[in-house]
């Protein structure tokens, strides 16, 4: 592994612990994809730091948790918007 792949991956992993941001905002952030922060965080970071990784992964195991509740927010503003602009 490169020494930037290794740099970011931990860079990443404490941001997220920091801000608890998801990682679409750390992808945007970051200026990469988010399929390179999930494998950053899922694949890479337990590999380099272990005690970070478990940290990271409750993380996005609360993410993936509510990510229902957040689908279901953006319909309801959706429509919404929608219906004010009638």
């Amino acid at each position: 592994m490169h020494d930037y792949i290794k740099e970011r991956t931990i860079k990443i992993g404490k941001y997220i612990v920091e801000t608890r941001k998801t990682v679409r905002m750390i992808a945007k952030e970051f200026g990469v994809s988010k399929s390179t922060v999930h494998k950053d965080l899922t694949e890479r970071l337990p590999e380099l730091n272990p005690e970070l990784a478990n940290q990271v992964k409750s993380i996005l195991e609360y993410h993936k948790s509510i990510r229902h509740l957040r689908g279901g927010e953006a319909t309801k503003q959706k429509y919404k918007k929608a219906e004010l602009q009638k």
